[in-house]
Order: C-alpha cells, then structure tokens, then sequence
C-alpha cells in the first residue's frame, strides 16, 4: 500500500497543539465569550423578529432598542429563588443542567473561524483544535447532552419531567442517527472527517450544491436536535407543564436556557463548515476580491452565515406549529432514515463510477432517472394504502356495530354504565352497601 496519498491530508492538522500555552487559553477565553455574546444578541434577535413577525413591538425597555434584555432576564434568573423540591435526587438534580451545559461548549472548540493569521508574531489558525474525527466529537457531545435532559426529567420525581425526558431521548436516537448518516456524503468528498480538511476541500465548490440532499436532511435533523419549535416536544408546555425542567428554576434552569441557545449557535456553525464552505467568502466575493479569504476578513464572512442560520431557526418558530409526537417519529424512522441510506449508497456509486472513468453525464442521468422512479413509487404506495397508518383497529368494534369493546385489548376504558365511586366510604352514588351485585345501578351524581 503506499502511504503517500494520505500524507497531503494530514498536513492542515500539524500544526494544532504546538502553540504556546497562553494562546491556546486566549483561544479558549475568546471561544466562551463569543458564545455567551452570541446567546445574548440571538435572545435579542430572537425577541425582536418574532416581535415583528406577529405585529408586536418586542424588547424596547432594557437599554436602547431592547439590547440588554438578555442581560436583564440572566441577572433576573440569577436572583430568584432557587426551588428544589423536596423528593428528589439532589445529586442528579443538580449535576443534570452542568451536564447539559458543558458540552455545548465543547462542541465549538473544533469549529473553524478563520484560515492561518499571525497574532503577536506567531502564525496560528483560527480554531480552538482540530482532531481527525472532529466531526464525531460534536456528535459525541451532543449524545452527552441528552444525558443531561434525561436525567433532569429523572430526577424532578415529577410525571411530567420524565415524559419530557423519555421524549428527548427518543428524539436523539431518532434524530442523530439522520444526522450521522448526512455527515457521510461529507466525508466521501472531502476524504476527512476533520473541520479544517473539510473547508479546505470546499475552495472551488460548497458540498451545498454537490451534496444538497444531505444538506436537507441535516437542516431537519438539527431542529429535532436543537429541541426547538416545531421539534420542541421534550418541553411540550401545551401537555406537560414545562417538560424536562418543569421542576428547575434560578440559575440551574438558565443552564439549560443557555445550553439551548449555544446548542442552536454550534449547529449553525456545522452547518456552515459542512456545507457552506465554512469560513470562504460568497461566491461573487471570492472572485471580484482576492484577499477575501485570507486575513480576518473571513471572520466575517463566518458570523455572516452562522447568523443568517440563526435567523432560519428564529423564522421557524415564529411560523410552524409543533408537530405532533408520532408525526415526529415517523418522519425521523420511515422518511429521513431510509432516504439518507439510499443517498448514501447512490453517492458512492457514483463516486466508484467516476473513478473508473465513466462518462458523469450519463451516471447523473441515470441517478437522477432512480430517483424519479423511486420517489414515484412511494408515492403511489401511499395512495394504494390510503392511509393505513392513520387507521386505529379495536377489536370487537365490529360486533357492537361499530363501537370500541373496553373490555378487547384497546384502552382500558370502564365501560359507561358502571357505578361511580366517591365518598370517603368509596361506595357507589346512590346505592346502598348492602345491595348484592346483581341489583347495584348507576347513580345519576
């Protein structure tokens, strides 16, 4: 085997961790300020949209235009009492919102901003640290974060803390899974799971024209992982009060607070790395201007995309209504699932296609012409079965003409002519201790 097609790639990674160590803790330092500014101004932008959207006025007390709002609620919830109910975990209930927290922060450290600049005379990138799976690092931290909601919604000892926590946690698996199979296309064209790899192998074109059904499929599965409207069913207020942190309050539910807006700036981030040729400029920019991608300038062309995701998000929940709860696993199980298996198979043939010389006209024609026919025939099966999956068969419906038998394997549904009991006693209304079973009838209370 010869090892020198590989060697080219792990060039952009040497240089990571030979910086001295006060620029590796000035990395840090700048990396938690940008995301706890980015929580604040994204709280801000969130209100004041929105606000416009639905006709309101939004923020416009806390400083000029509303811009220390944020600010205001963080000292708000660091001031207010902190609750904690009396049968709970308290090790578990206090450890959950840490773990929520810490690694949305971990997430973005391998996030790119920017190419190589020289900051008081040493020549360093503009990323925190770059590994080669760097991408499965923000996967991982994700995973982790879950346990955080989980164990929330656990230890609240609370019925509605733990369905919004049994809701999360089907959500990831149903969703991260999609996630992981859209990174894949990624990985087959940029020959890297590192970040700084991936936005070096997007120079010429964005994989968001190369790749754009794996691109759809992550801008889905981010807003099932972000836990946001029209995905926001782990908190559910409609049915469950408050969800997974029904029971927090002061500063322990600001963590998760926080924990949700760096979550929606670092899936942002990956969407821009990934897909949108992370820190390069736009393409009538790269052309007309060549210092465009060199300097700090792409700082800005960065933040410019990651803001306008951040609007994307916020124009969503301003316009969608949450989905229902089977709507949402079956879209993650039957439809993002199996489309990101078939893309996948699809994208490497036609990678092992072109590798050995064949005409890319005529594979795109023909991938193009499969998936016609496939989309076609998912879409006359679904007529054909007419809905199948929205009918509810009871047993015994039949034999009563038409209504559900209680007693046939359905709900269990007492039957509408059974006594009715209450008093302290717990006898039937209106019917006597001593009447056998036979006589016992309905009470009119």
């Amino acid at each position: 085997m010869n090892p020198t097609p590989s060697a080219p790639a792990q060039e952009p990674l040497q240089g990571f961790g030979n910086d001295p160590w006060w620029l590796i803790g000035g990395k840090a330092v700048v990396v938690f300020a940008f995301l706890v500014v980015t929580v604040l101004l994204t709280m801000w932008i969130e209100r004041r949209v929105i606000g416009r959207m639905q006709l309101r006025v939004g923020p416009n007390r806390a400083g000029p235009f509303g811009l220390l709002q944020g600010l205001a609620d963080g000292v708000k919830l660091a001031l207010k009492e902190d609750i904690v109910p009396r049968q709970v975990d308290k090790v578990v209930f206090v450890l959950a919102p840490v773990m929520s927290a810490v690694p949305a922060f971990i997430s973005f450290a391998i996030i790119p901003f920017g190419p190589n600049v020289s900051i008081f005379g040493h020549e360093t990138a503009l990323q925190l640290t770059d590994l080669p799976v760097a991408v499965l690092l923000v996967l991982a931290m994700s995973s982790l974060g879950i346990y955080g909601v989980v164990l929330a919604g656990w230890s609240s000892m609370s019925p509605y803390s733990l369905l919004g926590g049994l809701r999360s946690s089907a959500q990831m698996i149903s969703y991260e899974i999609a996630m992981g199979l859209s990174f894949v296309a990624v990985f087959m064209f940029a020959g890297s799971m590192s970040t700084s790899e991936i936005v070096a192998a997007q120079h010429d074109k964005w994989f968001v024209l190369l790749l754009l059904p794996s691109f759809i499929v992550y801008v889905i599965t981010m807003m099932g992982e972000s836990n946001r409207i029209p995905f926001d069913l782990p908190e559910g207020e409609g049915e469950l009060v408050g969800g997974f942190h029904t029971e927090y309050s002061s500063l322990k539910f600001a963590m998760f607070f926080l924990a949700e807006y760096i979550n929606l700036t670092t899936l942002s981030a990956l969407a821009t790395t990934l897909f949108l040729g992370g820190w390069r400029a736009p393409f009538p920019i790269s052309t007309v201007w060549a210092g465009a991608n060199s300097g700090w300038w792409p700082i800005l062309w960065f933040l410019a995309k990651v803001f306008l995701f951040i609007f994307f998000f916020i124009w969503l929940r301003g316009t969608l209504p949450r989905v229902r709860y089977d709507q949402l696993m079956k879209l993650g199980w039957k439809v993002l699932m199996p489309f990101s298996l078939g893309w996948i198979l699809l994208v490497a043939t036609i990678r092992a296609l072109r590798n050995d010389g064949y005409d890319m006209r005529q594979i795109v024609i023909y991938a193009a012409v499969a998936a016609a026919v496939v989309l076609l025939a998912t879409v006359v099966w679904e007529m054909v079965r007419g809905g199948e999956d929205e009918k509810e068969i009871v047993p015994g419906a039949a034999e009563q003409g038409g209504r559900p038998d209680p007693s046939a394997g359905g709900f269990p549904v007492p039957p509408m002519d059974a006594p009715h009991y209450h008093g302290r006693g717990g006898k039937p209304a209106g019917v006597s201790i001593a009447s056998p079973p036979e006589e016992v009838t309905s009470g009119t209370n």
